[in-house]
């Protein structure tokens, strides 16, 4: 089915699972083992713990929220950001102490940082009580890495790139029990000049078009209610199959499924972003009206700069054809203020679009230089501080949108899916479709139901209502 990819099944095949169980088993603090998974980033990261949960689970382990109890400690880390990895460290090195009073304690990192040699580098040399260290690219050989690590006695780094293979049959244990993620593809092609990503997660690989539609099917039958698609541009699903399908075929093809369930995906890269797409979301009966569609910058010089293989007639011509095709469409997006080189006039010029489209929330960020991306090299003249201000002014436009969004949907009925209970007694909490949040009062019996809401009060990003 693809012509440069090799599919495989998940094979433990020295069975390092069961030995690992047997060492466990000694070396447990407790009557069973115990493991702390803490996950940085992306979505795709806390898929990821899911399948090193799942792998653990199988080991005869259990989970707590404590690091100090556990016998096993692992961060899954993310690389996008320099805040997220400044993170990481300080909460690595808080674990020393842990590791002085129990020395059995076995100390991991995985994920999208271990795939940078200066990070592996620094790791080595500065924190010697960090016994497990692997990439995204060795997922699927954990069970043998931490074998090793438990009985060998030295440290174990496993990094590098694979790309070309996809693992399927990795055991899952999912966080949730009515709201989950689906991976349909890893790594990306773009090289936007400013993303990481692409190094530390290699090129695009699908997953095979039957595997992704009979696990959305397991997932709906073990009764999932709201299932994202995964991908960094799951857009460009399918192009490293000999014969052509779509992400929307993909989509078109799930909805089918009989049961009442919502369909999310991200992210999506307005570059292969198609009306095919929002035709098939349109005529659906399960796919979300939400469209999470980043465009980072109004200005086509700075995009251009970004690498990002489209400009702002472009975006605004999918965004307006999806907002006449899809009724009550809530549109999100991510903007990089203060990209190398961007003046304040082309900053206004995100501005004037975020103000054209009417985006219901943004996710914004400051410019933050990675280390081995094309525009950390780049010359940056103008100062954080600069770059706050501006920053400021976008929130404060987006949060007088937002409210007028939230506003518009006053006195109208939703149906929402109750995801659990707010701080506040008898609250509980809810999404609709268009992945706005509501709080209304209710019996916490519904959590994990779908649930018809009237709009009576809106608060920026958030609605209060009540059950119909």
């Amino acid at each position: 089915m693809a012509n440069n990819i090799t599919y495989k099944d998940f094979n433990d095949e020295k069975n390092y699972t069961a030995m690992a169980s047997e060492v466990m088993a000694i070396r447990a603090r407790g009557d069973v083992p115990l493991a702390c998974i803490r996950t940085y980033g992306c979505q795709q990261n806390v898929a990821d713990s899911e399948k090193i949960k799942g792998m653990l689970s199988d080991m005869g382990f259990d989970f707590t929220e404590k690091a100090e109890d556990a016998d096993f400690i692992l961060f899954n880390t993310c690389a996008v950001r320099e805040h997220a990895e400044d993170r990481v460290f300080g909460n690595v090195g808080a674990l020393k102490n842990i590791k002085r009073k129990h020395p059995s304690v076995l100390i991991g990192l995985c994920g999208c940082m271990m795939e940078q040699q200066h990070v592996t580098d620094r790791l080595y040399k500065s924190f010697p009580f960090v016994g497990l260290v692997f990439g995204t690219h060795s997922l699927h050989r954990f069970p043998e890495l931490f074998y090793n690590a438990v009985t060998v006695g030295k440290r174990v780094y496993e990094t590098g790139v694979d790309d070309k293979t996809v693992y399927e049959g990795i055991p899952t244990r999912r966080d949730g029990t009515f709201k989950g993620w689906l991976p349909i593809m890893y790594g990306c092609n773009n090289f936007c000049t400013y993303c990481i990503v692409p190094y530390t997660r290699g090129r695009e690989r699908s997953r095979k078009f039957e595997d992704v539609v009979n696990e959305a099917r397991d997932m709906i039958r073990a009764g999932y209610k709201d299932i994202t698609l995964l991908g960094q541009n799951v857009n460009s699903y399918g192009k490293n199959f000999e014969e052509k399908v779509t992400f929307a075929q993909l989509l078109e093809e799930i909805d089918k499924i009989e049961g009442d369930y919502w369909i999310r995906f991200m992210t999506s890269h307005p570059k292969d972003c198609s009306k095919e797409l929002i035709d098939v979301i349109a005529n659906s009966k399960h796919i979300s009206s939400h469209l999470h569609l980043p465009f980072q910058s109004g200005n086509d010089r700075v995009l251009k700069a970004m690498n990002r293989s489209y400009n702002r007639e472009k975006y605004l011509d999918i965004v307006n054809y999806a907002k006449e095709k899809i009724p009550d469409l809530s549109l999100t997006s991510d903007i990089i203020v203060g990209f190398p080189g961007e003046t304040y006039d082309e900053f206004l010029d995100t501005l004037s679009l975020v103000k054209e489209v009417g985006f219901s929330s943004l996710f914004t960020f400051i410019y933050s230089p990675r280390e081995g991306t094309p525009a950390a090299k780049m010359d940056d003249p103008y100062s954080h501080e600069e770059k706050t201000k501006w920053f400021a002014e976008l929130l404060k436009t987006q949060e007088e949108i937002s409210a007028k969004h939230c506003a518009a949907m006053v006195d109208k009925v939703y149906k929402v899916l109750v995801d659990g209970k707010s701080d506040k007694d008898g609250i509980l909490t809810a999404r609709t479709s268009g992945n706005i949040i509501v709080e209304f009062p209710g019996d916490e019996s519904l959590v994990g139901q779908f649930a018809n809401v009237k709009i009576t009060k809106a608060r920026h990003w958030i609605l209060n209502g009540e059950l119909v």
